[in-house]
């Protein structure tokens, strides 16, 4: 959802290549490649692999947004390294890229309730009340992105590196 805000802001048009939908575009003079893998996510490093050999790019000019579940919903989190966390779409990035040496931005979307599957919640439609939250998070993740590309990682984790407010508890 993501990658579809930022295509939609940057005029960029996905096609159907190398079992990704891609990109191409320019953001502030910057070339920009999105990719929206088409398999399942836990191959996902596979596609991320042969992208970036057919462009000769390493690992460090990669940018990886996922959802979290260890973040509440609206949650961003910017990291340059690290383990998969359990996530099973980034320890196949990790394994094929080999190594943790890239930037991620990721973007929670809390835990499901205990009676729910974590992976059929992941695959689910946010509800109407999360729906209206998720519009101002996507906005606020390309920002995020968008900062990652110009000013850098670092200025990017100051300004966007976020956890929505806490809820009082009565």
């Amino acid at each position: 959802m993501v990658l579809d805000q930022a295509a939609q802001r940057w005029g960029i048009t996905f096609t159907e290549r190398w079992q990704a939908l891609q990109g191409r575009g320019d953001h502030n003079g910057q070339a920009v490649l999105l990719a929206l893998p088409l398999i399942w996510m836990n191959q996902t490093g596979n596609v991320v692999h042969s992208l970036l050999q057919s462009m000769n790019l390493s690992p460090s000019n990669l940018i990886l947004v996922y959802d979290d579940l260890d973040l509440p919903l609206g949650a961003l989190k910017i990291k340059t390294r690290g383990g998969p966390g359990g996530h099973n779409g980034l320890r196949s990035v990790i394994s094929c890229v080999e190594t943790q040496d890239f930037c991620r931005l990721k973007v929670g979307i809390d835990r499901p309730p205990a009676y729910e599957d974590p992976a059929q919640y992941v695959l689910s439609a946010f509800d109407q009340h999360e729906a209206e939250s998720v519009k101002g998070v996507l906005c606020h993740a390309v920002d995020a992105l968008e900062c990652i590309i110009v000013e850098g990682v670092s200025a990017a984790m100051n300004r966007y590196h976020t956890r929505p407010p806490r809820q009082e508890i009565d």
